[in-house]
């Protein structure tokens, strides 16, 4: 039981990556499709990929990354090309580090992956992402 909670907590801070990214350049404002997909050795099934649909303004592309949880501070954030790195360090009770990654493929698309690892448990997550049009 207290795996699937520490799973769940770390699961929300990845889940947030894919709009982390310093993307003023690189993401286009709009309804955005992202799949996400999870694995994690050890578990006895791996979490099913989930797709869900997010609108972008131009605010939300801008701007330094927040990541979704106050105790994971983003570091060694770094961009070249179309492609953005950092590294992650949580504190508290979801102490641990992870490292990601997000490659763009012109404004309307993108995908990545990130590891973390914390008390005992890697993830790994794997996401894609495409620009659908305009926000309703």
């Amino acid at each position: 039981m207290h795996k699937h909670v520490w799973i769940g907590l770390l699961a929300g801070v990845l889940l947030s990556f894919p709009a982390m990214a310093p993307a003023a350049e690189m993401m286009k404002p709009g309804l955005w499709e992202i799949t996400i997909g999870m694995e994690i050795p050890g578990m006895p099934f791996q979490p099913p990929s989930q797709t869900m649909r997010q609108c972008y303004t131009a605010e939300d592309v801008k701007g330094e990354p927040v990541p979704a949880d106050e105790n994971c501070q983003i570091t060694d954030l770094k961009s070249s090309g179309n492609k953005v790195t950092w590294q992650l360090e949580c504190t508290g009770a979801m102490a641990g580090r992870g490292e990601g990654e997000i490659v763009f493929q012109g404004d309307s698309a993108y995908e990545g992956k990130a590891m973390i690892q914390a008390q005992g448990i890697a993830m790994t997550t794997k996401y894609t992402g495409k620009r659908l049009g305009e926000c309703n």
